[in-house]
């Protein structure tokens, strides 16, 4: 088995099934193109949410491979301590990742029979991530979806209710599931999604980082086609802002970062009360 193989992890799949890595050259030269946004809205004081965007590319042969992780968080307490609670889980998640995977990367060490698989090391990473919030932060906890892009795949790991969707011309499609207290009541068929929009309970996890005891977490691995696009989101988007009018404002835009701004700002119009952070990953052709 090639190191490229075992971080993939492909003797360990994630759900849904692993897509296998394309070793084509048109494959790895699509270079992905990157905007980001967080905005605190139009009614908080402060913003509770944080983000993290690392775009790099490493030469392999004649070819570049792109690497990047990208990291949403979205702070609980309803006071700076969410904002304190968020901000420290990206900067454990980012920092645990460039060690345990961009740096054997970049010293040539990915052949190593001790490399982990990069599920478990974002695994790994948002638990001691956890470990270290619930000790600082008694009050306080936070949401985090992250995506490492290796290649064409991206890896994700998941807790709490920020989004990622997979987009492309003709259609969005959310790749995680919120772990709030209405989408479980949707789920058991006790709740529609309509009366799930103004329950009074909307905004009750039952999963964060920061919590006492065994933290689930939520992995899957997502090949990313050419004109494809990957987008991570706090609910200060998806809650204001329908699906087909996130999808049509990505295809409108003229860039990601215009995408970015353009769905933060909708988020505001439509009335969104919540903060907002967005970045999108769009794969070129």
């Amino acid at each position: 088995m090639s190191w490229i193989e075992k971080i993939l992890g492909r003797t360990q799949p994630l759900p849904p099934a692993p897509l296998p890595l394309d070793d084509s050259k048109e494959s790895k030269s699509l270079f992905p193109v990157v905007g980001a946004v967080t905005d605190k809205g139009p009614v908080a004081d402060h913003n509770e949410d944080a983000l993290f965007t690392l775009s790099a590319a490493l030469s392999q042969e004649n070819d570049l491979l792109p690497l990047g992780l990208y990291i949403v968080a979205d702070g609980i307490s309803g006071k700076e301590q969410g904002a304190a609670a968020s901000s420290l889980a990206v900067r454990l998640v980012a920092d645990w990742v460039l060690s345990k995977i961009f740096h054997p990367f970049l010293l040539d060490l990915g052949h190593s029979a001790n490399q982990q698989p990069i599920h478990q090391v974002l695994r790994e990473a948002i638990i001691a991530a956890n470990g270290r919030i619930h000790d600082a932060y008694a009050n306080a906890g936070t949401t985090l979806t992250c995506a490492f892009v290796l290649g064409t795949n991206a890896f994700i790991a998941h807790v709490g209710d920020s989004r990622a969707y997979l987009v492309n011309k003709s259609t969005i499609r959310q790749l995680t599931t919120d772990h709030s207290l209405v989408n479980r009541l949707i789920e058991l068929g006790q709740l529609t999604p309509e009366e799930a929009k103004t329950h009074p309970q909307r905004s009750v996890l039952y999963r964060a980082l920061g919590r006492a005891g065994n933290l689930e977490i939520d992995t899957y691995l997502q090949s990313l086609p050419a004109h494809s696009s990957l987008l991570l989101c706090s609910d200060g988007l998806w809650q204001a802002v329908p699906q087909e009018a996130i999808l049509a404002a990505i295809n409108a835009a003229s860039s990601p970062q215009a995408a970015c701004r353009q769905l933060a700002a909708q988020a505001k119009e439509n009335g969104g009360e919540d903060n907002i952070t967005v970045i999108l990953v769009q794969v070129k052709s």
